[in-house]
């Protein structure tokens, strides 16, 4: 390989074989066709159980990690293709036709042991007969009988007159469906077009429908939260309640969470059938069908029968958003009023507070009074003792003996003051320190 003389995106070429790695396989007329499309766990372990069953019959095997193989094994032609959750295999025999082609279908010619050990689970399987324009042509009453158990036939013109489809969409007594698909001017490249559609079709409409069990059970459920909903709002409206906002919001919280848990067990299958029901869509325009006369077209009857469901599904998803609004919505509000609660209750406790600091002032400012009062006693008192000891010593003032008594009066209003001042000072160092 020559290197670019430009600097490349590392996923340039990958981005570029990807329009080319499904392409339709070339089928001539007569031939038949079984389609599975099987849903797994492990692609891995798909690849190895179809390369075993490559080696079993002659042929040769996917590549390691590929999620698109096409080769002969044995009479065969096996087509594999890997998607995101599910991976379809299609068998072709070719120059296979005859009166009742369904009889002997694609897949008896499989081994039933490898049938069997498929390490996933089958959503869809498919019969398909590509008959010749040279066989005889019976009319869909006939049909019905040979090939569709009796059961209605819906069919169209396809590839714009090339060819008529027809199919009763049931499942026969070999669990697969069955489509007979006529040719009238297809070439092989325009037949394997036509093929891949038809079998499209039935392959997404199968998946889309996945989601709808789930939307049934999931409606269900959001039917008592819709209703809890709004009996919630309710007792949030009226001013009488006994209940309190916080109980409210408690039981507004475990709403939400089963709203929240819903959808995140259901939001993947719900998403992924609409893109599913949308490629339904796509491959029907593609066909473009044409009416015959006194049948139902596939595109009528799988929007007859397909549309309520997928409604269905689109008004689950709905409903979750709307459900997961309102309740965040609710939530708001009640915590708004919890908040406006606290706030009061804050109000209250900051005003109770302040109550408490004035009294513990007063209080402060009487025990300082009660203080000087008890300093200033015993200071006086020791003023006292001092006094009294002077004079039993004999001692005299300007040769006057030393009165005791005139000495403690002296003594109690200094005393007090400095008392009084000292205890100014130190409270006045403790506020200025704070």
């Amino acid at each position: 390989m020559v290197a670019p003389p430009f600097p490349e995106h590392p996923l340039r070429e990958t981005l570029a074989n990807e329009l080319h790695t499904r392409p339709s396989e070339a089928i001539e007329a007569p031939a038949q066709l079984t389609h599975l499309a099987v849903m797994f766990s492990d692609p891995e372990a798909m690849a190895r159980h179809l390369a075993a069953l490559c080696a079993r019959l002659g042929g040769a095997a996917p590549a390691p990690g590929a999620s698109h193989f096409a080769g002969d094994i044995g009479a065969l032609r096996v087509r594999y293709e890997q998607h995101t959750e599910f991976c379809s295999l299609t068998f072709i025999r070719r120059g296979m036709g005859g009166e009742f082609p369904f009889e002997k279908p694609v897949l008896s010619e499989l081994p039933e042991e490898w049938l069997a050990s498929l390490p996933g689970e089958v959503l869809t399987g498919v019969h398909l007969v590509l008959q010749s324009r040279h066989e005889i042509e019976h009319p869909p009453e006939d049909l019905s009988l040979r090939h569709f158990a009796g059961n209605q036939v819906i069919g169209s013109y396809v590839g714009g007159g090339a060819g008529k489809a027809y199919s009763d969409l049931r499942m026969h007594g070999d669990r697969c469906n069955r489509i007979l698909l006529r040719d009238i001017d297809l070439n092989p490249r325009h037949a394997g077009r036509i093929v891949q559609r038809l079998l499209e079709v039935n392959t997404y409409r199968a998946l889309a429908l996945l989601a709808f069990p789930e939307a049934r059970s999931a409606s269900a459920a959001l039917r008592k939260v819709d209703t809890a909903l709004a009996d919630l709002s309710a007792r949030m409206a009226d001013p009488s309640s006994p209940e309190s906002d916080a109980h409210l919001l408690s039981e507004l919280s475990t709403m939400t969470a089963e709203v929240e848990a819903i959808a995140a067990s259901r939001g993947y299958r719900l998403a992924a059938s609409r893109a599913y029901y949308k490629l339904v869509q796509r491959r029907l325009e593609e066909l473009r069908a044409e009416r015959l006369e006194g049948l139902i077209t596939f595109s009528g009857f799988l929007e007859r029968r397909l549309a309520p469901a997928m409604a269905t599904c689109q008004s689950v998803t709905v409903r979750l958003e709307e459900l997961s609004v309102r309740c965040a919505r609710s939530a708001a509000l009640l915590r708004a009023r919890v908040e406006v609660d606290l706030q009061a209750q804050n109000k209250d406790l900051l005003a109770s507070m302040d109550r408490r600091a004035k009294v513990q002032l007063r209080l402060q400012e009487a025990v300082e009074g009660l203080s000087v009062v008890a300093i200033s006693y015993y200071l006086v008192g020791l003023v006292g003792y001092l006094a009294k000891g002077a004079k039993a010593a004999g001692l005299s003032i300007g040769g006057a003996k030393v009165d005791s008594g005139l000495v403690t009066g002296i003594a109690v209003p200094i005393v007090v003051a400095l008392v009084f001042l000292g205890l100014r000072k130190a409270k006045k160092a403790l506020s200025h320190e704070k």
